[in-house]
C-alpha cells in the first residue's frame, strides 16, 4: 500500500519533537511505502534538513508555509480568471462572514466547500492563488462579503488594517491549493492520504481526494481550531478574531466531513470535533505511542524514590501554573517540614522565561533558605532544573528521584508528562485539564486547577501512605504499558489502514517490481470470473429422465 503522508512543521525536518510519532510509525509499518508531503513553517526549520528516512519512504516533497516564493509567484489573471477568482473567493469569503456568528448551517458548510474547491480548480489551471490572494482585488472581495447584508456586526465593523491583517492570514492558510501535487505522478498515486493534523496539513489532502479520489485518513493528537482559538492574543481586533475563528472553523467541518476515518488522540479530541460536525461512526480513538523502553529500569525500581519528594515535569509556561504549585507546596510543609519540590524543566520562549524568573522569585520568598544547624550552609527546598544538567541528567532518573510526580496546568492536551511517569511506576497528582482523567484513568490523584489547598492534600495524603504510593504506581505502569506503547500506536494505524482500503478500493491495477500485483491495488470482487453463474450448478434442474 503506498501512504502520502502529510505533515505541517515537523516530519521528517530534523529539528523539534512534532515529527517523533511519525517516525515511529512510518518505521513500525516496514510493509507499506509512504511519499512525504511536508510543509514547513520557518526557514530556520528547513535548513536543519531531514531526519534520516528508513527505505519505505520512496519520495519527500517539501512547501513553505513561511514565505509566498513558492505559490506560483505574481500570475496576471486574465478577465475570465479574474472573474472566477473573485466569484469564488466572494463566496469562500461570504461563508466566512455568514459563519462570523456562530453558525453552523449545512448550507454554509457547503457553500465553503464549493468555494473552496473552486479556487483550487482555478489555481490549478491558472498558476498560484498567492498574488490573487493579496492584491486589492482579493482584498476588495473580502470587504463586499463584510459589509454585505447580513453579515455580523464584528465583521462589518473591520477596518482596512483588520481587512489586510485576514487576508494575508488567509493567503497563508490556502497556500496548499497552488501546490502542484494533485495528480497521478503524486497525491493521485497514493493509496490513501494521511494528514498528522488538520488545518493546512489536511488540505492537500481534501485537494486529492477531490481530484483523484483518493480517501483521506486525519489524525489530530491537538485540535487544530482548538490551538488556533488558543493562540489568538488578547490584542488581536475584535474583527480579525471572529473572521479568522470561522473560517478555521468552516475548514474544520470540512476535513471532518470528508475524511473517511478520524483519530483522535484523547476523548478531549474527539469531543471538539462531535462539536465541529464529524460522524461519530467514523472516529476511532488512537492515542500518541511513546516508547517506554528508557523508563523500564525506573519503573522497576520504584524503591529508588526519595519518599519526602515531588517532581514537576514539562515546559515552563504560565498555563502549567506553577505559580498555584509552589503555593500549594507551601501548605505541604506545614504539615510534612521534610518535604522538598524538583522543578525540571526549560522554558518556552520569552513568556517562558520571564515566568521561570517570577517562579525563582516567588520560591525564595516562600521558602527562605535553610539549614540544619548553625554551621551548616543552608539551601532551598525547592530546586529548579533542566534536563542535561548534572542534577537532572535525563528524565527517567528525574521522575525516578521522587516519591510523587505533580502536574498543576490550567492548560492541557495531551499529557506526555504524565504517562512517562507512569512508565516509571509513580504515583501522580494532576489537575484535572485537557486529557488528564483519561489518561490517569483512576491510576493517580486528581483535583480541580487552580486550587492550591486540593493540590496540597492530594500530596500530602500520598506522602504519607506509602503502599498506597506503591499500589497507584504499579497500576499507572500496568495502563501505560497496555495502552500508550508505539506498539500500541503502530498496531492501531495498521489496522485503520487496511480498513479505509478495504472500503476505498484502488482504481487501478499495480505492478511491483517482479510483476505481481501489489496488494490492495484491485478490489476483490475483481478476481471473480467475468461469467459467473448466477445460479449455482447444483440448484440447476437434472436432465436426467426420471426411472
Amino acid at each position: 500500500m503506498r501512504t502520502g503522508l502529510l505533515t505541517e512543521g515537523g516530519y521528517p525536518y530534523a529539528s523539534g519533537d512534532a515529527g517523533l510519532w511519525c517516525d515511529r510509525l512510518v518505521r513500525g509499518l516496514g510493509q507499506h511505502e509512504f511519499d512525504l508531503y511536508a510543509l514547513s513553517r520557518s526557514r530556520h526549520q528547513e535548513e536543519q534538513g531531514l531526519l534520516p528516512l528508513p527505505p519505505q519512504v520512496t519520495r519527500v516533497r517539501t512547501a513553505p508555509l513561511w514565505t509566498a516564493e513558492g505559490d506560483g509567484g505574481a500570475v496576471g489573471y486574465g478577465r475570465r480568471a479574474r472573474r472566477r477568482f473573485t466569484e469564488h473567493y466572494g463566496e469562500l469569503a461570504g461563508a466566512v462572514c455568514a459563519a462570523a456568528d456562530g453558525s453552523a448551517s449545512g448550507a454554509v458548510a457547503d457553500r465553503f466547500a464549493n468555494a473552496l474547491y473552486g479556487l483550487a480548480e482555478l489555481a490549478r489551471e491558472e498558476g498560484g492563488l498567492g498574488a490573487a490572494l493579496r492584491s486589492d482585488l482579493g482584498v476588495r472581495t473580502l470587504e463586499r462579503a463584510c459589509r454585505a447584508p447580513g453579515a455580523p456586526r464584528t465583521a462589518r465593523e473591520a477596518r482596512v488594517a483588520d481587512l489586510l491583517t485576514v487576508a494575508g492570514h488567509l493567503e497563508r492558510a490556502l497556500r496548499p491549493l497552488s501546490l502542484d501535487w494533485y495528480g497521478e505522478d503524486a497525491l493521485g498515486a497514493a493509496d490513501l492520504c494521511h494528514a498528522t493534523s488538520g488545518g493546512p496539513a489536511a488540505l492537500p489532502g481534501l485537494l486529492a481526494r477531490h481530484f483523484c479520489g483518493v480517501p483521506l485518513l486525519v489524525t489530530e493528537y491537538g485540535v487544530h481550531l482548538r490551538a488556533h482559538y488558543l493562540g489568538q492574543g488578547p490584542g488581536a481586533a475584535p474583527a480579525v478574531r471572529a473572521l479568522l475563528a470561522a473560517f478555521h472553523g468552516r475548514l474544520a467541518t470540512e476535513i471532518y466531513r470528508r475524511a473517511e476515518i478520524l483519530t483522535p488522540g484523547n476523548a478531549h479530541a474527539r469531543r471538539w470535533q462531535e462539536r465541529c460536525g464529524a460522524d461519530r461512526a467514523r472516529i476511532r480513538t488512537v492515542y500518541p505511542g511513546m516508547a517506554a523502553d528508557g523508563f523500564t529500569e525506573a519503573g522497576e525500581a520504584p524503591e529508588r524514590a526519595d519518599p519526602d519528594t515531588l517532581v514537576w515535569v514539562g515546559r515552563v509556561e504560565p498555563a502549567k501554573d506553577i505559580v498555584s504549585l509552589l503555593h500549594a507546596f507551601a501548605q505541604v510543609r506545614r504539615q510534612e517540614p521534610g518535604a522538598r519540590l524538583r522543578i525540571v524543566g526549560s522554558p518556552g520562549g520569552p513568556e517562558g522565561t520571564a515566568y521561570l524568573g517570577h517562579c525563582r522569585a516567588l520560591a525564595a520568598q516562600l521558602f527562605p533558605d535553610e539549614a540544619e544547624g548553625a554551621h551548616a550552609v543552608g539551601c532551598n527546598p525547592v530546586s529548579f532544573d533542566e534536563i542535561g544538567s548534572p542534577d537532572a541528567p535525563t528524565l527517567p532518573e528525574v521522575y525516578a528521584s521522587g516519591a510523587v510526580v505533580v502536574l498543576s496546568s490550567v492548560v492541557e492536551g495531551f499529557p506526555t508528562g504524565l504517562i512517562e511517569a507512569m512508565f516509571c511506576g509513580r504515583a501522580t497528582v494532576s489537575t484535572d485539564a485537557g486529557a488528564v482523567v483519561e489518561v490517569i484513568g483512576g491510576t493517580g490523584l486528581v483535583v480541580p486547577p487552580r486550587n492550591p489547598r486540593a493540590l496540597a492534600d492530594a500530596c500530602v495524603a500520598l506522602l504519607r501512605d506509602p503502599e498506597r504510593r506503591a499500589r497507584l504506581g504499579a497500576a499507572a505502569r500496568a495502563r501505560a504499558l497496555e495502552l500508550f506503547t508505539v506498539e500500541q500506536n503502530v498496531a492501531a494505524f495498521h489496522g485503520i489502514y487496511l480498513e479505509i482500503v478495504s472500503h476505498c478500493p484502488v482504481r487501478r491495477d499495480l505492478l511491483d517490481a517482479s510483476g505481481a500485483p501489489l496488494p490492495f491495488a484491485a478490489p476483490a470482487e475483481s478476481h471473480v470470473p467475468a461469467h459467473w453463474p448466477a445460479t449455482p450448478t447444483w440448484a440447476l434442474p437434472t436432465t436426467e429422465p426420471a426411472r
